[in-house]
């Protein structure tokens, strides 16, 4: 048996694609999807610490209320930036794709289209 049958038009398993090289990917396109794989992360990571009491010496207060946001934004880069959840992988895979399919068609030099 041969592998999975793609129809005309339809995407590609995700199994199917392979990854493009770092070196491939322009840095606007790394950039855009490893910052919103950061506020993905950062949205679900603040519900975990809102629960969180930490009363008592240095703990508590109008200060914590003002840095923890910060503090979790911190941690949702930081994973993002150790390799994250794949979510950023996965951006760049479509937008790459979405790239190649977009691309107009090349102009002669006299400016009519080839």
């Amino acid at each position: 048996m041969t592998g999975p049958i793609a129809l005309p038009g339809a995407p590609l398993p995700l199994s199917t694609i392979t990854p493009p090289a770092p070196d491939e990917v322009p840095p606007e396109i790394r950039r855009a999807a490893e910052e919103f794989e950061a506020v993905f992360l950062n949205q679900m990571l603040a519900p975990m610490f809102e629960g969180i009491q930490t009363d008592g010496l240095g703990g508590g207060g109008m200060g914590e209320e003002i840095f923890r946001p910060l503090l979790i934004e911190r941690y949702a880069q930081s994973l993002t930036q150790a390799g994250g959840i794949g979510i950023a992988d996965s951006i760049i895979r479509e937008l790459m794709r979405m790239q190649e399919t977009a691309v107009p068609p090349q102009e002669a030099a006299d400016g009519a289209a080839g």
